[in-house]
């Protein structure tokens, strides 16, 4: 991870990147004390540590990193989504919406809020994503 990157999680994690990560974890746990959402549970909290240290790292599809698709990315996986969507991903989206709005108050929190605006689609539609570090997100655009 790059000083840069170490740099701007620090300030992340001041400016909500911590409140969302508990928010998360607290989503997974939630999901996981359900037995039947221990699957949302697993999701939930690698986004946490996503949400949590998100710079230097990028969310993308499992398919696009195997080039197939898998359980989570295929229609089991849309359905998965609907029922996150549901129970979890609309209070964390909308979280993260508050966040972004505080945040672009001030000038120097419109980078941060940019950065909790792109967590939104990510809390609706997690299943069938995987964490991965941002220069090997970048190869895989690029190639």
């Amino acid at each position: 991870m790059s000083l840069l990157s170490v740099l701007l999680n620090l300030l992340w994690i001041v400016t909500g990147g911590l409140w969302m990560a508990l928010g998360w974890a607290v989503a997974a746990v939630i999901m996981g004390l359900t037995i039947i959402g221990i699957p949302w549970a697993r999701a939930a909290m690698n986004i946490a540590l996503y949400t949590f240290l998100p710079f230097g790292q990028a969310a993308v599809p499992r398919a696009q990193i195997s080039g197939e698709e898998d359980l989570g990315s295929g229609p089991l996986g849309t359905i998965g989504n609907i029922i996150w969507l549901l129970l979890a991903g609309w209070w964390l989206a909308l979280a993260h919406i508050i966040f972004a709005i505080g945040l672009a108050i001030t000038i120097i929190g419109i980078p941060f809020a940019w950065a909790h605006l792109k967590f939104i689609p990510l809390s609706l539609w997690p299943i069938g994503k995987a964490i991965v570090p941002a220069e090997e997100a970048a190869n895989m655009r690029a190639g």
